[in-house]
């Protein structure tokens, strides 16, 4: 039988083993063009590593999981971290597991607030984008470059998440 995963809040504390949650932090932010914008300074860092490897940007549209939702499968990139900031302000769940011996552990479920986004760190384990409700525009920073830069694991029993 199938074990059902909890989802908990999205908190800087709660991800920090697997990345950093991208916001407005006050404590980050800074005045600059002569005090007409503020700039949340340094939220993480991308990681490119390997032959020919640099730092993209890109746009990734989501279609909505259908709930309850069996997690049978986590992926990893060995070469570059990958961040998910939500453009469209709709709440979404980001699924992460700790490294156990080159597998994913068990899932953890986060729910991410619509001006919430995450950058995994390279080679954190962690479920393809899981928009909620609606299809869902995000903005990504990854990687390219030569070399394979996915993982994949499959669960031998699938977990649950149950309607967030």
């Amino acid at each position: 039988m199938a074990e059902i995963l909890k989802i908990q809040p999205l908190t800087r504390d709660a991800f920090a083993p697997f990345g950093e949650v991208i916001e407005t932090d006050p404590s980050a932010m800074r005045y600059i063009n002569g005090g007409t914008t503020e700039r949340y300074h340094a939220l993480a860092e991308a990681e490119a590593t390997g032959e020919d490897a640099r730092v993209i940007i890109n746009i990734f549209r989501g279609s909505p999981r259908t709930f309850p939702y069996a997690v049978d499968m986590m992926e990893r990139h060995p070469f570059g971290s990958q961040s998910f900031s939500p453009i469209d302000n709709r709440p979404w769940l980001v699924v992460v597991a700790e490294d156990e011996g080159g597998r994913p552990g068990r899932p953890k479920v986060f729910r991410a607030g619509g001006r919430q986004g995450v950058n995994y760190r390279r080679n954190v384990w962690h479920h393809p984008l899981m928009t909620v409700g609606a299809v869902s525009d995000f903005l990504v920073v990854d990687r390219l470059g030569k070399g394979v830069n996915l993982v994949e694991y499959s669960y031998e029993t699938p977990f649950v998440i149950e309607a967030p």
